[in-house]
C-alpha cells in the first residue's frame, strides 16, 4: 500500500530543515543553488557543508560568475570539502550552463551536463524546476526499505529501491508538490527515519510502514560489508625561506587531488618509509627534523604522512625542481588540501 503524500506534505510544513539552500514555503529555490548545494552534499554532511556553502555563493553569487572563474580559484575555495573531481567537474558544468544560457530543466538535458549523475539531475529537477521525479540518495534508500520492508542488501537492492521509491510520488498531491515533495523525502530519512534509533512514533507514514510493523525498522537497509580499506604511507616535507614562506608544487591533472596544491613529497606506498629513503625525495639539501605524523581518512585509503621541517635562506639558491614559493599569508587562498592543511597545522602553519 503506497503511503499517503498528503501526510508527508502537511508533516515537512510544521517539520521542514531551516537550510541556507532552501527557499522559503511557498517558494521556489533557484536551479543554482540546488545544485550547487547537491554537489557539496556528495560524501559529506549537511553541517558541514553550510558554512563552505555560504563561502562559496558569496564568492561565486551566480553560474556566470562561477564560470569565468580561473579553476585554481574554484579548487581554493573547495578545498576542506574533498573529492576534488566534483569541484572541477562544477567548474565544467558551471561553463557548459553559462554557453546555454540557461539550466536545462529535463532530468535527461541534466544528466547529460559534467558531474551530474541521476540522482542529482532528480534532485535538480524536481527542486528547482517541479518536475515529479523521485531523487533516491541513502535516506530515500532507507525511507523505502523500510516502508516495504526490502531485506535485500546494498548495493544489491539499489534498482529494486529506485523502483519502489518512484511509486510514492504517484499521489495527485505529490505531483502537484514536486519540489516540496522531494525535500519532506530527505527530511523524514535525516529527521525522523535515521539509520539508528529511528522516531518511528513521530513519523507520518508509520501507520504503512512495513518494517515497522515487523518490528525490525533499525535492522533496515542490510548493508553488504565492506573490506578493509589499505593503509598507505608517504613523506612530505615542510620548507621554508628566511622570510618564512613554504615552498608547494601542483598535483598532476589526473589521479587523486588532482590539480591541488601540495607539499613536495614522496609517493604514497603499502610499505613504510624509513627516514633514510624519505629524505632521498627531499626538495633540498637541508637540516630537516621530523615533526610528526599526520593520518588521513580517504574513501578508498587510509594514509599515514610523517612531516618533515627545514629552513633554507634563499629558495633560489638551491635547485628545488617544478614548484613556488608561497608566503604564510597567502597559504589561505591556495587549493591546500585537508591533508596537506593538516601536515602544514603540524609544522606550525595554518
Amino acid at each position: 500500500m503506497i503511503p499517503s503524500a498528503s501526510a508527508l506534505l502537511d508533516w515537512y510544513e510544521r517539520h521542514r530543515r531551516d537550510l541556507p539552500w532552501r527557499a522559503p514555503p511557498g517558494g521556489r529555490t533557484p536551479p543554482y543553488h540546488v545544485w550547487l548545494s547537491e554537489i557539496m552534499l556528495q560524501q559529506t554532511t549537511v553541517v558541514t557543508v553550510k558554512p563552505y556553502y555560504s563561502r562559496f555563493l558569496s564568492r561565486y553569487p551566480t553560474i556566470e560568475a562561477l564560470a569565468k572563474a580561473p579553476q585554481e580559484d574554484v579548487l581554493a575555495a573547495w578545498a576542506g570539502l574533498g573529492y576534488y573531481t566534483r569541484a572541477r567537474n562544477l567548474h565544467a558544468c558551471a561553463q557548459q550552463i553559462a554557453a546555454l544560457g540557461a539550466f536545462p530543466s529535463t532530468v535527461p538535458a541534466l544528466r547529460a551536463l559534467p558531474g551530474i549523475g541521476d540522482y542529482t539531475a532528480r534532485a535538480i529537477a524536481a527542486i528547482a524546476f517541479g518536475v515529479p521525479v523521485v531523487p533516491v540518495d541513502g535516506n530515500v534508500e532507507r525511507v523505502t526499505s523500510r516502508l516495504f520492508a526490502i531485506d535485500t542488501p546494498l548495493p544489491a537492492a539499489r534498482r529494486l529501491l529506485a523502483q519502489q521509491a518512484a511509486i510514492l510520488n504517484t499521489e495527485p498531491a505529490a505531483q502537484a508538490n514536486a519540489s516540496d515533495f522531494a525535500q519532506a523525502l530527505f527530511d523524514l530519512g535525516a529527521t525522523i527515519c535515521t539509520p539508528r534509533a529511528p522516531t518511528c512514533i513521530l513519523c507520518p507514514w508509520q501507520p504503512r510502514c512495513s518494517a515497522y510493523a515487523q518490528g525490525i525498522a533499525e535492522k533496515l537497509p542490510v548493508k553488504t560489508p565492506r573490506g578493509a580499506k589499505p593503509q598507505k604511507y608517504g613523506a612530505c616535507f615542510v620548507l621554508r625561506d628566511r622570510h618564512g614562506a613554504v615552498w608547494l608544487r601542483r598535483r598532476p591533472e589526473k589521479g587523486l587531488l588532482a590539480g591541488m596544491t601540495e607539499l613536495p613529497g614522496t609517493n604514497w606506498r603499502l610499505e613504510a618509509w624509513s627516514e633514510q629513503e624519505a629524505l632521498s625525495h627531499a626538495p633540498a639539501q637541508a637540516e630537516w627534523r621530523e615533526v610528526g605524523f599526520v593520518t588521513h581518512v580517504f574513501t578508498h585509503l587510509t594514509l599515514q604522512l610523517t612531516v618533515y621541517d627545514a629552513q633554507i635562506s634563499e629558495f633560489r639558491s638551491h635547485p628545488l625542481g617544478e614548484g613556488f614559493s608561497c608566503s604564510v599569508q597567502a597559504l589561505e587562498a591556495q587549493a591546500l588540501p585537508s591533508v596537506m592543511r593538516k601536515c602544514l597545522a603540524l609544522a606550525g602553519l595554518s
